[in-house]
């Protein structure tokens, strides 16, 4: 009997399922927390949760992660230089530390618009290329042509030998900047990408287990693993796509909205008939829109191990990510000595780094370019948690919160704190980890909200339940504003919201949630079995999708009596095509989309299933000349995998 193997790495947990092939019956289940920075360990003690037996049979391994969410959520991306070409937008957002924009770029026929400044592209690569780790290039009108693009990587490619990121490679969707934007990204997650796909390849080759190995996609879809390294982006957002698809699976609702609670965020998104919506304006994260094709959501950046804080009597949760006491506590017993001995902080130093429950740690990251100040700072820090107090006792001074952001965006140290998943531990909810942690954490808090424990704990949980609803009514009522939802969840009314798809919730102590849930929305509420590694199962349930879009462009002349097209040109991912005529470019539109299809299953070794390929032909802007203006083509590709 063959089996298929799910596996999830999310911020807090790595999840893994064991499928049987012939009947799609889950046989083992297990849960294991996310080791970081490294995550093998975590990984090896999820493998060594499941049945032996049954793993040494199993012949397809698929993956998802939020790990390229996360990161860039945290901001703690690897720096990269940024060229854009021709007119595009500068960057204002100050996390693109290196970049230049040179001369050169395309017009919307393909025809280069200006020269490519070749010599100012390679001054900046000098400058720049022993403080980033890869380059990303953008474009004017790469979709048309990409020629500059190209030369540009070359260039790059010569001097440096680094990895370099192309717009036109990752999206054929109008919009310099955004692409741009796109392949930045992209490029930061190159080495986080290469270290979780060769943690989990090493591992199963480790292990005698003879798999083809899968990942899924943020659109919902599956892809061989070493055509997934070259596209990292695209794993943006696959933990709440494999939600969605193992939702689907596990509820056995084609039609359903899902509410997926991670330890870093909250995620929304809807199937319809068994098919993801995807959002048809690209992912956006952190507040950075990409031209990644993605599947629709509503995301928040808070979850099971976001930070809950106090200043000035407020309780705030995250949007940072941390370990919760009570995970720490068990591996940290000295956490509960120095939790009941308090810390003596001054209530004007609060801050979200500056709390009496948060603690320090170093990781294995190897530091740099650091600041004098920084490496300070880190040689402080061992690899025992230490507070605030604690860092600097010797000066009787607070450590800078930015210095210790710093450190925490290159990944140099891990914080420690209160979260919803210790306030459900305190309610008696959840008793996975260290209750008298979670306990003492919460008395510590509650001296500086002037709460009582419960009082603390009940209102983040219901601060949390209202999240999980607001997203859920802002995906569903899209053109309302969030904040007159808001109003209708906080306000004292005789009518409220219903909601009329099957809601499903997935995630580790999601259940301690459903009665909250109910209080803000009338909707039919699913809790299925292995809820809490439904995403694992949807690693394993996408199909192989792949969508094309090709233009066929005529081109007039400027006289209105002159009927017959001067040139027809084939706009497709691989660069434009001159024809002679408009049949001639119904012809090889069609042959090359299904080939592009067909070559792409090839790459992302899904040949081997049943494929099956749709095409929708669009006339745009039709004239009275038998030659349509523009022409658009769409091809999908589906792949059903024999499992």
């Amino acid at each position: 009997m063959k089996y298929s193997l799910g596996i999830d790495a999310g911020g807090t947990y790595t999840d893994a399922v064991l499928i049987s092939d012939a009947d799609g019956k889950i046989v083992d289940s297990t849960k294991a927390r996310t080791t970081y920075p490294d995550l093998l360990i975590g990984i090896q003690n999820a493998f060594n949760a499941l049945d032996q037996s049954i793993l040494e049979k199993v012949e397809l391994v698929s993956v998802s992660t939020t790990l390229a969410t996360n990161t860039i959520l945290e901001k703690t991306g690897y720096p990269v230089g940024l060229i854009l070409v021709g007119k595009t937008d500068t960057p204002k957002n100050s996390a693109i530390k290196y970049y230049i924009s040179v001369d050169g770029g395309h017009s919307s026929g393909g025809n280069e618009a200006a020269p490519l400044d070749i010599d100012s592209v390679r001054e900046f690569v000098e400058a720049v290329k022993n403080k980033v780790s890869a380059f990303a290039v953008s474009s004017y009108f790469s979709v048309r042509n990409p020629e500059h693009e190209l030369k540009v990587k070359e260039v790059i490619t010569e001097l440096t030998g680094m990895p370099v990121v192309c717009g036109h490679e990752l999206s054929q969707s109008l919009g310099a900047y955004d692409r741009g934007i796109t392949a930045f990204l992209n490029a930061q997650l190159l080495p986080i990408a290469n270290q979780f796909m060769n943690t989990v390849a090493s591992e199963v080759k480790r292990r005698g287990i003879n798999a083809k190995l899968m990942m899924l996609k943020c659109d919902g879809s599956i892809v061989g693993m070493q055509e997934a390294l070259k596209h990292p982006i695209e794993s943006i957002f696959t933990g709440p796509a494999a939600s969605l698809v193992g939702a689907a699976y596990l509820s056995d609702e084609p039609s359903c909205v899902v509410i997926d609670v991670g330890g870093t965020s909250t995620d929304v998104s809807l199937t319809v008939n068994g098919l993801p919506q995807i959002s048809d304006v690209g992912a956006i994260v952190g507040g950075w829109q990409t031209k990644v094709e993605a599947i629709k959501m509503e995301t928040s950046a808070m979850g099971g191990d976001s930070h809950v804080w106090v200043m000035n009597h407020v309780i705030s949760i995250g949007p940072r990510r941390v370990v919760p006491l009570s995970v720490a506590a068990t591996k940290y017993p000295r956490i509960i000595k120095k939790l009941k001995q308090g810390q003596s902080i001054s209530r004007l130093k609060l801050g979200e780094n500056i709390q009496p429950t948060k603690f320090f740690i170093r990781t294995a990251q190897e530091p740099i370019e650091l600041t004098q100040r920084e490496e300070e700072l880190l040689n402080r820090i061992g690899d025992e948690p230490l507070t605030v107090s604690e860092i600097y006792w010797d000066k009787n001074i607070m450590p800078s919160p930015m210095l210790l952001d710093s450190l925490i965006q290159k990944r140099l140290i891990q914080a420690i704190g209160f979260t919803p998943t210790d306030a459900l531990h305190v309610l008696g909810d959840y008793d996975e980890w260290s209750t008298e942690a979670a306990i003492l954490g919460a008395e510590q808090l509650c001296i500086f909200a002037d709460m009582e424990v419960k009082e603390l704990c009940t209102l983040v949980k219901e601060k949390v339940a209202k999240n999980m609803v607001l997203n859920l009514l802002s995906y569903l009522m899209e053109t309302v504003d969030a904040k007159e939802i808001e109003k209708g969840l906080d306000g004292e009314f005789l009518a409220g919201f219903k909601v009329d798809v099957p809601v499903v919730l997935l995630g580790g102590p999601v259940r301690a949630y459903t009665e909250e849930i109910k209080k803000f929305v009338a909707a039919k509420i699913l809790l299925p079995e292995y809820a809490e590694v439904g995403n694992a199962v949807g690693a394993l349930a996408g199909k192989g999708v792949k969508r094309i879009e090709l233009l066929i462009r005529a081109t007039f002349g400027e006289s209105k009596y002159n009927l017959k097209p001067t040139s027809i040109t084939v706009f497709a991912p691989d660069g434009k095509h001159e024809m002679n005529n408009y049949e001639e470019a119904i012809e090889f539109a069609e042959e090359l989309g299904h080939k592009l299809v067909m070559d792409y299953m090839k790459d992302a070794e899904l040949d081997d299933g049943n494929i099956s390929i749709e095409m929708t032909k669009k006339v745009i802007n039709p004239l009275n000349t038998g030659v349509p203006l523009e022409t658009k083509y769409a091809f999908m590709g589906i792949a059903e995998l024999n499992k």
